[in-house]
């Protein structure tokens, strides 16, 4: 399953992407967790020592190997310098399984052991002085995207993505790239706000949307929500002890947080294996291809020149029965 956590800047979106990725791990389920937002603290929150998260290998420094690893034999892509971040998979192409070994998660991703189990991390790498004027954040979170259009994941495995803050995310086609996204919304004006405006952006693309209410202090602030959001309101969560002991340093053992916490939790994962029997592989291969073309024409033909529309394997279908190249 594919799952995306969004918000605006301090809602608690990592927090609560991190407490759920721990959950997962606990259950013994398969985990990748992305940090792909432009404030890189998902290692953090997930235990990792200062020196140990700046050392984890950026996705936005590897482009180059994870496209010529994906590309792998598909005979419509010529060469990796002409692959995009939205060029979709097709005959030949490397297709990634969550729960194996391959060369993207050897240079990208690095195991974190979690109290409850272990995961495996990838993240984006931060926006950096050199990227200043000449680069923007999306071509570091292409790298994401290429993964995400390459997963064939199944039921009971997880890919959770830390996404960037607020609307940004609809600057390429990823937002239609998972089952489900959690928006997490603070009870103000400025919380909802994100939300509304991720709801207006997702209409037309199917995008399931469920709302976490975060910092929700009382029955004020929960009949807030439930007025602004409706029945997209999933759940909501309060203050923490464990999360505070984490955000010191000094988290406890997950088997600790509080048991209205953990609830909580289970009810994203409930809700997330929910969306595994509304999967439609046509229309998430159709979307892929809708946002290549956008990209093809506005400036991706331009600048490798290149048609870039005859990367589309017009017969290719994404799904769990397609054979992955080995």
């Amino acid at each position: 399953m594919k799952i995306a956590f969004v918000g605006k800047g301090g809602s608690g979106k990592t927090t609560l992407s991190s407490l759920f990725i721990r959950h997962l791990a606990a259950t013994g389920a398969p985990v990748v967790a992305i940090d792909a937002d432009i404030n890189q603290h998902l290692g953090a929150a997930l235990g990792l020592e200062e020196a140990q998260a700046a050392a984890l290998p950026a996705m936005g420094d590897r482009l180059a190997l994870i496209k010529d690893c994906l590309r792998g034999t598909n005979p419509r892509i010529a060469s990796a310098e002409t692959m995009i971040k939205t060029t979709p998979p097709g005959e030949g192409s490397r297709l990634l399984r969550l729960n194996e070994d391959n060369p993207l998660y050897d240079a990208c991703a690095r195991p974190v052991e979690l109290d409850g189990g272990a995961v495996r991390l990838m993240v984006t790498g931060p926006f950096t002085d050199a990227d200043l004027g000449v680069a923007c954040y999306h071509s570091k979170t292409g790298a994401v995207e290429l993964f995400l259009n390459h997963l064939v994941d199944g039921r009971d495995e997880y890919a959770v993505v830390d996404m960037t803050a607020g609307s940004d995310s609809f600057a390429s086609g990823m937002f239609t790239r998972f089952d489900i996204t959690f928006l997490v919304a603070e009870p103000t004006r400025k919380g909802v706000s994100v939300y509304r405006q991720y709801k207006e952006y997702a209409r037309d693309f199917g995008v399931v949307l469920k709302v976490v209410g975060n910092k929700v202090q009382g029955q004020d602030d929960l009949d807030f929500l439930r007025a602004e959001v409706g029945d997209d309101l999933l759940v909501t969560v309060g203050h923490s002890d464990w999360v505070r002991a984490m955000e010191k340093g000094r988290p406890p053992r997950f088997e600790f947080l509080e048991d209205a916490n953990r609830r909580a939790l289970r009810l994203l994962q409930v809700a997330a294996d929910a969306t595994y029997e509304l999967r439609d592989w046509d229309r998430y291969t159709r979307q892929m291809v809708h946002f290549h073309l956008k990209n093809a024409a506005s400036w991706g033909n331009e600048r490798t020149g290149a048609d870039l529309a005859a990367q589309i394997d017009p017969g290719f279908v994404l799904g769990e029965g397609v054979t992955a190249l080995a």
